[in-house]
């Protein structure tokens, strides 16, 4: 926790340990045990515990940078990953037209169970998973248009509803985030390779444009021992 021992480096062996702290090999092993469900080692079968590897980002939201990321082209989250000099990616996983969530429904102001455009996503820093998420868009926005169709977008979703000369052409005004944390499913430790006792944040987050007619509804599942959050949000 201290960062005396880095990312990737291995602890001491049983024995070491147990002459250390004047204690038993079985006490260690204890203790390893229990450092390893907090998600802070991993074990490796005849090799012994390291420190575990955490990409780590500070998503920082706020209307100057969301700008300034638009207008270079960038997505938000790849963006801010380079500033902070990681390697990001995002993984296209599924585009579908599917029911909308109760959730969803309402935050869009459809009909529950009104068929949307969905667009799922992986995303990840240094080849590590960092994060899921679900975007939903109104069908009668999205349909005909490259949000559906099963293809990434450069510059992001947004550069497709933003774009002047596009066929949505809407302005991005504000955000509405509403987070909460939570065990993760087992779908969702598998997908974002956690460690047990790791848990994730949920972020629903819904675009307004200047209308104040919601434009997209994000449903992101994020590890929680790798993202800070701070969100400070006007995009007009």
């Amino acid at each position: 926790m201290a960062g005396r021992l880095a990312p990737g480096e291995q602890l001491s062996s049983e024995w070491e340990l147990a002459q250390t702290y004047q204690t038993s090999r079985p006490t260690v092993r204890r203790a390893i045990a229990v450092l390893k469900a907090e998600g802070l080692v991993v074990t490796e079968q005849g090799r012994g515990a390291f420190v575990r590897p955490t990409p780590h980002v500070r998503l920082v939201l706020t209307g100057a940078n969301y700008r300034r990321h638009r207008d270079a082209g960038l997505p938000s989250f790849n963006a801010q990953v380079v500033e902070q000099g990681q390697r990001p990616e995002q993984r296209l996983l599924e585009v579908v037209a599917a029911a909308a969530p109760a959730e969803v429904a309402v935050r869009l102001g459809v009909e529950a169970t009104t068929a949307v455009i969905v667009r799922r996503r992986l995303f990840l820093v240094e080849d590590q998973p960092v994060a899921l998420c679900d975007s939903y868009y109104p069908a009668a926005l999205a349909h005909g248009t490259p949000l559906a169709e099963s293809r990434r977008i450069r510059g992001g979703a947004l550069a497709v509803i933003e774009d002047p000369a596009g066929p949505i052409r809407r302005r991005v005004a504000r955000s509405v985030d509403e987070l909460t944390a939570r065990m993760p499913t087992r779908a969702e430790a598998t997908a974002l390779r956690l460690s047990p006792g790791v848990p994730v944040v949920r972020v629903l987050r819904t675009i307004y444009d200047v209308d104040a007619t919601p434009l997209e509804v994000q449903d992101s599942v994020a590890a929680a021992d790798r993202h800070e959050f701070r969100y400070d949000v006007d995009m007009r």
